[in-house]
């Protein structure tokens, strides 16, 4: 019975094989995903702004008997993301998947005691709105046009909570997120009337995970206590923690299996409760 249950459940999930291209992959929560997506049998393409972070990632995974492709590009630069597909398909032939994580905030464009709405850089707001809007697009437009001529591909867009639920002082980083999924929307439909049934758009809207980005948001350097804004996420989390990046991963392999193949355009959210707890 358990042979059997493992031979179902292989059946249902198997992306051995599959051809994977991850933005941002030099970060934690992609670094994370592209390494269990190896695990698995994907060949994976790592895309980075900063090539030795997304070289260290391929290197733990060919060592670990994987194929990885490290790539350095700007998911900000339509130039630089099309020679990133050339080196891809000159590896690994074709592109099955397109997990978009590049995104982020600019420090410049948060709010502060020292600088308040109406002293924000625009050129900062435009940037961090840029990276999450933009970043998302453009490599759906190259990597995606290569779905299309093949008649088939996944492409998961990595959003956020606060897509939904904006958080105090980043609110370039909110908009951007809010579009990004809002672009999801738009894509799945768009590409399903125009291309295809064969190719699906959704997104994952994490919650809190410790990030490099966030760390020393979250939790005091000095002392390693959360913050206060560490201490309320930790509140108005009804799980009680950050999550692990890991805990991307189901949630990844289910969207990318056949067997997910009637969800196109949603949001999986993956935040511990934090978007259903009114705080009474």
């Amino acid at each position: 019975m358990e042979d059997r249950a493992g031979a179902l459940l292989d059946e249902l999930f198997d992306i051995s094989g599959k051809v994977i291209v991850l933005t941002g992959a030099g970060g934690v929560l992609c670094g994370s995903l592209a390494r269990g997506l190896a695990a698995l049998g994907a060949q994976v393409a790592l895309l980075d702004l900063r090539p030795e972070a997304a070289r260290v990632v391929a290197d733990e995974i060919t060592q670990q008997g994987g194929q990885a492709l490290a790539v350095a590009t700007d998911v900000l630069s339509i130039e630089a993301l099309n020679m990133a597909a050339e080196q891809v398909l000159n590896r690994f032939g074709t592109v099955d998947a397109l997990i978009n994580g590049a995104g982020g905030n600019h420090p410049q464009a948060t709010t502060t005691p020292e600088t308040s709405l109406f002293d924000l850089p625009p050129e900062a707001f435009q940037r961090a709105l840029g990276l999450n809007v933009m970043g998302t697009l453009l490599p759906v437009q190259v990597f995606g046009r290569i779905m299309a001529e093949h008649g088939h591909g996944d492409i998961i867009n990595i959003t956020s909570i606060i897509a939904t639920r904006p958080l105090t002082n980043v609110p370039a980083y909110s908009a951007g997120k809010a579009a990004a999924k809002n672009l999801t929307e738009w894509l799945a439909v768009h590409v399903s009337q125009h291309y295809g049934h064969q190719i699906r758009v959704n997104a994952l809207a994490p919650g809190f995970f410790m990030t490099n980005q966030n760390r020393f948001l979250l939790i005091d350097e000095a002392t390693g206590q959360p913050t206060p804004r560490g201490q309320k996420i930790i509140e108005h989390t009804p799980l009680g923690r950050y999550g692990e990046p890991e805990e991307l991963l189901p949630a990844v392999i289910w969207l990318l299996s056949p067997h997910s193949g009637f969800v196109h355009g949603a949001t999986i959210v993956i935040d511990g409760g934090f978007s259903v707890y009114s705080g009474v």
